[in-house]
């Protein structure tokens, strides 16, 4: 679909003044002369510290925290992370929402400090801040406290939240506050509730879906914080993409009558797109657009996999690679056509052996299993007896607009491009037009596959929504990576086969080369944060499984750590896809015959 974008008046367009600079021009007066103030907000370092020199010059002792995850950033501003032997940490009591959520907010904090030094006290503290007892390795020891400014209120739908907000304190002494000590009101906190207020009150149509795309342009002055000791970065722009997202699904399934999280919502596209103010002015725009496919796949990021194998690729192929990987197998092809008017490609190869369908991009955003299907189904064409359905991209639509917005952001979760351009997540579409869903069902009915293999990812690192309480509503076990895990569904009368499924495929993945590690080191440091893992482990890799009525009688979905990952760490995630799926195929041959 190339019709021409339609333009039409912005929803919104606003700048608001930067918190950093009105503050500064706030305490510059005269009357501040001598005063010590503290502020917290959600700026970088940087920023923050050139900011506290203006306003020494102005004879005013200041000193500027980051409001988002502001025990990550005392340990790194303000501790030698090297001379610490143990840290024990009091939280501050948690008002609503999770009861582990402020050991969450300080995630990855045990990988930063040695090995086992990190230690939770569980009584919490009742001032709003994280009280440290910290051993140094020359045996001193050291008692601080750090404020974690959080406020109470009502979110975009109703439900009570504590969230991370700015806050002020200003003495005539160190560490005072008799002139003042109250919550502030930033830029960052600003242009979100300016995003929700406007979709609050827009007269959408009655019926979904309410628009094509709704695009959200935000420029801000944020800051992105590689971490030492860890793969990781703290990413205030990243946070408000993934915040005003699913607050504006919230929002739109609050409209719709539907319950809250309610996947099958066909809003329309919704497009966050955050990124640094190039002149420090936070500003949002919001348009509503028609589908303009030629514009957007000329805007996605440059592909660097042009004629690499499959193994060898770094980053996810570009579409027209995948479609031209099918081309010359031998077998029946089927198509479905997407929303937009993309093409879904896939393959049905008979032979002898039982059949099993093995889909991937169901997500776009989740890219290391499309890679691995192909990779899997390289191997399956060569045998002669293997008998499978391949649609390697379920979802072209959100496959581009990744593409997309990671010609900006390559590092970012984007998951705006999780679902389809109708808004929906296309497995849970149950009424016409089925569009992509359409493929799915032909793979199913031509194979007459009983195992489904569907390939899936999810953050690989840690996943906010600081403006809504913090963790992300709906999906508090994604939060934070946990290794690569499977998750096994099955139809009344299957769960003899889908145990053995996964008691065969756990063995075999033992063998893949760093993967039991990976997923050990990656158990120790959720566990630290986030309590046991609230899974089943079954030969060192975890496992979840439920009774349900989709699709095949047996369903095997991946979960690999991929989103933002690239180079080695997404060729190790595709390789362990690849070799899931070979080791369910192959499983599911022996289990059929003994069935």
């Amino acid at each position: 679909m190339n019709t021409p974008a339609r333009p039409t008046p912005p929803l919104l367009d606003l700048a608001v003044p930067r918190t950093l600079d009105a503050w500064v021009q706030r305490f510059s007066q005269p009357a501040w002369h001598g005063t010590h103030v503290q502020g917290w907000l959600f700026e970088g370092l940087a920023a923050r510290r050139a900011a506290e020199q203006q306003l020494a010059a102005a004879g005013v002792h200041a000193r500027f925290h980051s409001a988002y995850k502001p025990l990550v950033h005392h340990f790194l501003e303000e501790q030698d992370l090297d001379s610490i032997a143990q840290v024990r940490i009091r939280c501050p009591r948690v008002a609503t929402g999770s009861p582990r959520r402020f050991q969450l907010e300080a995630y990855p904090l045990a990988a930063l400090l040695p090995e086992g030094a990190l230690q939770w006290d569980e009584a919490p503290t009742d001032d709003g801040h994280y009280a440290l007892t910290l051993t140094q390795r020359s045996g001193e020891v050291r008692h601080t406290q750090v404020f974690a400014p959080n406020r109470v209120h009502t979110d975009g739908i109703g439900a009570t939240q504590q969230s991370p907000t700015g806050w002020l304190r200003v003495g005539r002494s160190p560490g005072a506050a008799g002139l003042l000590d109250a919550a502030e009101s930033t830029d960052y906190e600003q242009l979100f509730e300016h995003v929700l207020r406007t979709v609050q009150q827009h007269p959408w149509p009655c019926t979904e879906p309410y628009f094509e795309r709704l695009d959200i342009r935000i420029d801000l002055p944020g800051f992105e914080q590689p971490l030492p000791r860890v793969d990781e970065t703290i990413s205030t722009l990243e946070a408000l993409h993934e915040d005003v997202y699913f607050s504006l699904l919230e929002l739109f399934q609050q409209h719709s009558g539907r319950p809250t999280g309610d996947r099958r919502l066909q809003p329309g596209q919704i497009v966050p797109d955050v990124r640094t103010a190039a002149d420090g002015t936070p500003r949002v725009h919001m348009v509503l657009r028609s589908f303009d496919t030629t514009a957007q796949d000329a805007a996605a990021w440059a592909d660097t996999t042009a004629g690499q194998p499959f193994d060898a690729m770094g980053m996810a192929p570009p579409p027209a690679r995948i479609a031209a990987t099918l081309a010359p197998w031998p077998g029946q092809r089927f198509t479905a056509t997407s929303r937009q008017g993309r093409t879904l490609h896939g393959l049905y190869r008979p032979g002898s052996a039982a059949p099993v369908f093995v889909s991937a991009g169901q997500h776009a955003n989740e890219t290391s299993g499309v890679v691995g299907a192909l990779r899997a189904a390289e191997l399956l064409q060569q045998r002669p007896d293997a008998h499978f359905a391949l649609l390697p991209l379920e979802n072209p639509d959100g496959y581009a607009l990744h593409r997309e917005l990671c010609a900006q952001a390559p590092h970012h979760m984007q998951h705006a491009a999780r679902y389809s351009a109708l808004g929906d997540d296309i497995a849970y579409r149950d009424a016409a037009p089925f569009h992509e869903r359409e493929a799915r069902q032909q793979a199913l009915a031509l194979s007459g596959a009983q195992l489904h293999i569907n390939l899936h990812g999810y953050p690989a690192h840690e996943w906010t929504r600081p403006l809504s309480g913090y963790v992300p509503r709906g999906f508090e076990q994604w939060m934070l990576p946990k290794g690569f895990f499977l998750i096994l569904r099955y139809h009344a009368g299957w769960l003899a086969q889908g145990r053995a499924l996964l008691e065969a495929v756990t063995t075999a993945l033992q063998s893949v080369p760093g993967l039991p590690a990976y997923n050990a080191r990656q158990v120790a440091l959720y566990e630290q944060h986030a309590g046991p893992i609230p899974f089943e482990v079954l030969n060192g890799t975890a496992c979840m499984q439920s009774e349900t009525t989709g699709d095949a009688p047996v369903t095997l979905i991946t979960e690999f750590p991929d989103e933002t990952i690239d180079g080695d760490a997404f060729r190790f995630a595709h390789t362990v896809q690849m070799a899931t799926v070979l080791a369910a195929e192959q499983a599911w041959q022996r289990i059929v015959a003994a069935r």
